[in-house]
């Protein structure tokens, strides 16, 4: 049971909780390319969505003064170059545009869920503590700062930049360290239920898992580690109202 008045600082995870509503960014890209009628199958787009991850994650393509618009582009554009190369996506004069319509869309996206989760952030930074762990490229801090979020978050911990990624609980460890205070005072609200509550369970601290369009739906079979779930970003206005619950869907 999560008593909201033994709650003294938050974590938030950022990609895929504050800046899709629960919807894995693979889902959001994909929407797009079906938008935008590019001619590869969702399992192609996987394939290139992966490789693209792994992509960034070993080369130095983000800079750490480029806005979300800019990750947009690189990130995609990397998808559509490998959906080319292995011959997945052929015989199209518009493969030059896809990356930039697909990347435009997606940003819009973001700018209409931040219409309504940024006025729950301002509201809990005013009542409490807020810090920010993510995994993410290095640019967090331009993201945040593009979107004017920046102001609301005491402390920002980001893979990239500490070097320890989700779901090593390591990452959460310093996300307890930055706010100071114990665990269980804690919450720690994230739209992966392993990366996120999982491991921030494990160090003791109170989790509210933003359950909704995932990569792999298998790993929300257990909800153990949870002590309230939601499906919508402006749920959180109710739960720290006072509404006391463990809702397990």
């Amino acid at each position: 049971m999560l008593e909201i008045t033994d709650i003294k600082g938050i974590i938030f995870d950022y990609g895929g909780t504050i800046d899709s509503n629960g919807k894995h960014w693979a889902e959001v890209l994909w929407e797009a390319y079906e938008v935008h009628s590019v001619p590869v199958t969702k399992s192609q787009f996987r394939e290139a969505y992966v490789y693209g991850e792994r992509y960034l994650a070993t080369h130095p393509v983000i800079q750490p003064s480029d806005n979300f618009l800019d990750l947009l582009l690189k990130k995609t554009s990397i998808q559509i170059e490998y959906l080319k190369e292995k011959g997945f996506l052929t015989g199209s004069d518009k493969t030059s545009d896809y990356f930039v319509d697909i990347s435009n869309q997606c940003y819009n996206f973001v700018l209409s869920i931040l219409k309504k989760a940024k006025p729950i952030i301002e509201e809990l930074s005013q009542r409490y503590p807020l810090v920010l762990v993510s995994n993410f490229y290095g640019n967090v801090r331009a993201i945040l700062q593009d979107f004017a979020l920046y102001p609301y978050f005491d402390d920002i911990v980001e893979s990239a930049v500490v070097g320890v990624r989700k779901p090593d609980p390591a990452i959460f460890a310093l996300g307890v360290e930055a706010l100071g205070f114990a665990p269980e005072n804690i919450v720690v609200i994230g739209d992966s239920y392993s990366k996120d509550i999982v491991p921030a369970h494990s160090l003791g601290c109170r989790t509210i898992w933003l359950k909704g369009p995932g990569w792999d739906d298998t790993e929300n079979e257990d909800i153990s580690s949870s002590d309230v779930i939601i499906t919508d970003f402006s749920a959180l206005k109710d739960v720290f109202n006072g509404l006391n619950f463990k809702n397990q869907l």
